[in-house]
Parts: C-alpha cells; structure tokens; sequence
C-alpha cells in the first residue's frame, strides 16, 4: 500500500510540474494573441484612416 502511494504521489508530482507548464505556455499564447490582435487593429486603422472615400454626388453633371 505504501508503495502505491508513493507512485501516486510522484504522478500527482509530475502532474502539477506539467500543469504549471502548460498554464506558463498558455499565458504567453495569450500575451502573444492579444500583442498580434493589438498590432492587426493599428494596421486596419490606419488602412482605414489612409484611404479616402470621395462620394459620388449625382446632383452634379
């Protein structure tokens, strides 16, 4: 019994241990999406800010 306990407790060890790492990874994902996101709304901004739209205006000839 005490060495199935001791198995249990070093796979909960190296659960936790790869729990934090993937919650790390997960964290710099999201850094990284939301720096991409940020960067792709400044270059839709300026696209949109840049480019000029000249209604037609039909009551002229």
């Amino acid at each position: 019994m005490e060495k199935l306990n001791s198995q249990l407790y070093l796979q909960n060890c190296y659960i936790i241990q790869q729990n934090e790492m993937l919650r790390k990874k997960a964290q710099r994902l999201n850094q990284e999406n939301q720096a991409l996101l940020s960067e792709l709304k400044q270059k839709l901004s300026k696209a949109s800010s840049s480019s000029t739209t000249n209604p037609v205006n039909s009551d002229k000839p």
